[in-house]
């Protein structure tokens, strides 16, 4: 089973505003895969030969939090599962945490740049650790973002210290761990318990860089995931398989080590 653990997509009426948003945000660097909406991105899954992907909504507004966590709850299929939102400015965290749970949603997805926070920041701690207390999967955007400028609001310094804060619970650090911080990476973050996703990976990284992330990190802790629709996962997939990695190493990464965080079956790639 392939499981492509970072994905995107907005409702039908409100995909093309974002598109056009997005990429005005990032000065057009890049060529969107996918129209936004659910249906575009299943259709990539096919192309791709993905049998599940994982949406990762971005709650930029708190007046947004009931909406967006109901539709990230409709969406979801035996194709995708969706995880849901919560805004660092919440007047309730608990009570958005525990709206959460009630739709049956796995998880929750924070971006420090387009939500406006540093992820080491205290009052982000406390709705951490009350989301990883509800069993929840936190996953983070990590390192640098094309529509904004440094200093980033991330870096695996900070992961590290969120890690050894939280002290148990599934805590993802997206791309890799922090997009362009690679060296740091490899100094404060790796081989710490966290998981790290792929997404946007090998425009941004070397296979070398890769190869010596994983070999400190273990391949267990890392997440096949494309940030689609930013990124072909077809050819982010194809290059993985390439690698120099065992093939359990390889169908960990693709599919295997997603199952088993989400708890979910499903055939063998």
């Amino acid at each position: 089973m392939i499981i492509d653990f970072h994905t995107h997509a907005f409702p039908n009426a409100l995909a093309p505003y974002a598109r056009k948003s997005l990429l005005e945000g990032c000065e057009h660097i890049y060529t969107p895969v996918t129209d936004m909406t659910v249906t575009g991105l299943i259709e990539h899954m096919d192309v791709s030969g993905i049998d599940m992907s994982i949406v990762q909504p971005v709650i930029t507004k708190p007046s947004q939090t009931k909406t967006l966590n109901e539709w990230a709850k409709s969406i979801e299929s035996d194709r995708l599962i969706s995880f849901g939102g919560v805004h660092p400015d919440t007047l309730d965290f608990k009570q958005d945490i525990d709206f959460i749970c009630s739709l049956g949603l796995k998880g929750i997805k924070f971006h420090p740049e387009y939500q406006n926070f540093y992820v080491d920041e205290p009052k982000m701690l406390k709705i951490y650790d009350y989301a990883l207390s509800k069993g929840l999967i936190l996953l983070f955007h990590a390192g640098y973002d094309p529509a904004y400028p440094p200093p980033f609001k991330s870096s695996p310094q900070m992961f590290k210290f969120i890690v050894n804060e939280m002290k148990g619970g599934i805590i993802v650090a997206a791309h890799l761990g922090g997009q362009v911080q690679w060296d740091d990476v490899l100094n404060h973050l790796a081989g710490e318990d966290i998981y790290l996703d792929t997404s946007m990976g090998f425009e941004f990284f070397s296979k070398e860089i890769f190869l010596r992330i994983v070999k400190k990190h273990k391949a267990e802790k890392i997440l096949f995931g494309s940030d689609s629709p930013w990124s072909d996962a077809g050819k982010e997939i194809g290059i993985i398989k390439t690698l120099k990695l065992s093939d359990d190493e390889k169908k960990g990464i693709l599919g295997k080590n997603a199952q088993r965080i989400l708890n979910i079956s499903g055939k063998s790639i």
